[in-house]
């Protein structure tokens, strides 16, 4: 599993990953309300992307790579 340290390498190395193999892919975005913490992982089974935050400003971040995998998914 790796867990990157920047949004913005996070969010290449999602979007990759997704173009990759589509139909494998599942995002899950956990939160804890007692610590805080936001943290977001893409998988196919065989990769493993994780990224955690305590950032209000990444919710929007997420909001918007959610919105661009969502897309791709309707477009194919």
């Amino acid at each position: 599993m790796t867990y990157f340290t920047s949004w913005d390498e996070f969010a290449k190395a999602a979007e990759r990953l997704h173009s990759a193999n589509p139909e494998k892919c599942r995002f899950v975005t956990k939160y804890n309300h007692t610590k805080g913490v936001l943290v977001l992982k893409l998988t196919d089974d065989v990769v493993c992307l994780q990224y955690s935050t305590n950032q209000l400003q990444d919710v929007k971040k997420l909001e918007k790579l959610s919105s661009t995998l969502l897309r791709t998914i309707v477009t194919q």
